[in-house]
C-alpha cells in the first residue's frame, strides 16, 4: 500500500481538485493524509467532508505550522511501504502514483520523483516557469529540467521507501525552508539513491506576484547557509554566485570611483546574459520583459537572502528524530 502525505495551509482554492485526484488515481489501495497548519479559510471543512465519506482520508493537525513538522507528523502516521509527498499547489497527471511505484520497481532507488513542470497561469507565472527552467535562472538543479532522467541529488516533492527513515531520521525541524535539500543530502550520505523520471508528471503553480516570488527566493537564500553549515559537502558554486553578484553591486559606487567604467564590465555582461536568455524564450516583447524581471528577482532575492543568512546566522539546534522500526 502507498501513503499520501500532504501539508496544507489555506488551500481552499486547490483542495477540492486535489482530493478528487487522490480518490480517482490508481492504485485504489492507498491512504491519504492531510496535515493542516492552522488554516483560516475553509480548507479543513472541505477535507472533513471527504473524511466523512471516505475512510482512507485522514486530517491531522500541525501545531507548529511549518512544513517539516507537517511532513514528520504525516510520515509517523503513514502505514504504507511507500510514502508519496504531495503539494496542494501542484496539479498531477492521472497516473502519477502508478508511475512512482513503477519507477521504484524498475530502478530500485530509495527516493524517486519527477521534474517540476509549470502549470498554466498569468504572465508572471509563465515567466517564472521559463526562467526557472534555464541554467541562467536557477543553475543546474536537475529537477527544473523536464527531460532529465537518471540518478540525481534531488527531485521535486519526492516519494520515499518508508524504511529509509529508520536510518536517515525524519525531516530536520530546524529547517523552516530547504528541509528537502538537507534531507536529500543526509539520505545520500547514508548511501541512499535518488532517481528522477520525466514519466512522473506534476505541474506546479508558481507565485502570482513579483513580490511573492522575491519573498520565496529570499527565504531560500536565507536558510541555505544553515543547510551548508550542517552538510558542507553540499556547497556548490551556484549557491555563491548570486551573493557574490550582490556584493559586487553594493561595492559598485566605490569601485567605479577608483576603476572608472572598467568596473561596470561585470554588470554589462550580466545584463547581456539576461537579455540573451530572456529573448531566447521567443515570446512577445511584453512577456520577454517579464522573463527578464524574473531573472533579476531570482538572483537578487536569493543572493540577498544568502548574505542575510551569513550575517545573521541561524542557531542550528538538532531537531532530528528517527522513525522507529
Amino acid at each position: 500500500m502507498i501513503s499520501i502525505v500532504c501539508p496544507v495551509y489555506n488551500e481552499q482554492q486547490y483542495i477540492t481538485e486535489l482530493l478528487q485526484f487522490c480518490l480517482m488515481a490508481q492504485p485504489e489501495e492507498k491512504e491519504i493524509i492531510f496535515i493542516d497548519g492552522h488554516s483560516t479559510d475553509n480548507t479543513c471543512q472541505i477535507i472533513e467532508q471527504y473524511c466523512q465519506q471516505y475512510s482512507n482520508i485522514k486530517l491531522l493537525y500541525n501545531p507548529n505550522k511549518y512544513v517539516p513538522h507537517a511532513l514528520n507528523i504525516g510520515i509517523k502516521a503513514a502505514t504504507g511501504s511507500i510514502i508519496i509527498r504531495l503539494d496542494a499547489h501542484t496539479r498531477y497527471a492521472p497516473d502519477y502514483f502508478e508511475k512512482i511505484v513503477s519507477v521504484f520497481r524498475h530502478t530500485n532507488a530509495d527516493i524517486v520523483g519527477g521534474p517540476m513542470r509549470i502549470a498554466h497561469g498569468n504572465k508572471v507565472q509563465k515567466a517564472i516557469g521559463y526562467a526557472t527552467s534555464t541554467l541562467f535562472g536557477i543553475g543546474n538543479s536537475s529537477f527544473h529540467f523536464e527531460t532529465f532522467e537518471g540518478f540525481t541529488n534531488s527531485v521535486y516533492l519526492g516519494a520515499w521507501k518508508k524504511e529509509i527513515f529508520q536510518i536517515t531520521g525524519l525531516f530536520d525541524e530546524a529547517f523552516v525552508r530547504n528541509q528537502d535539500d538537507e534531507f536529500n543530502y543526509r539520505a545520500r550520505q547514508h548511501g541512499f539513491t535518488i532517481y528522477q523520471s520525466p514519466s512522473i508528471k506534476g505541474y506546479y503553480h508558481p507565485r502570482k506576484r513579483f513580490r511573492d516570488l522575491f519573498s520565496q527566493y529570499f527565504q531560500y537564500g536565507y536558510y541555505k547557509p544553515m543547510v551548508l553549515s550542517k552538510i558542507k559537502s553540499g556547497i556548490r558554486l551556484s549557491h555563491l554566485v548570486p551573493s557574490t553578484f550582490i556584493l559586487y553591486l553594493l561595492a559598485l559606487p566605490l569601485t567605479t570611483f577608483f576603476a572608472g567604467s572598467t568596473a561596470l564590465l561585470p554588470l554589462v555582461l550580466y545584463l547581456l546574459c539576461n537579455l540573451y536568455f530572456s529573448f531566447s524564450a521567443k515570446e512577445t516583447f511584453i512577456q520577454t520583459l517579464y522573463v527578464s524581471a524574473v531573472y533579476s528577482l531570482l538572483h537578487i532575492a536569493y543572493g540577498s537572502g544568502f548574505i542575510a543568512g551569513m550575517l545573521k546566522p541561524l542557531t542550528y539546534k538538532n531537531k532530528l528524530t528517527v522513525l522507529p522500526q
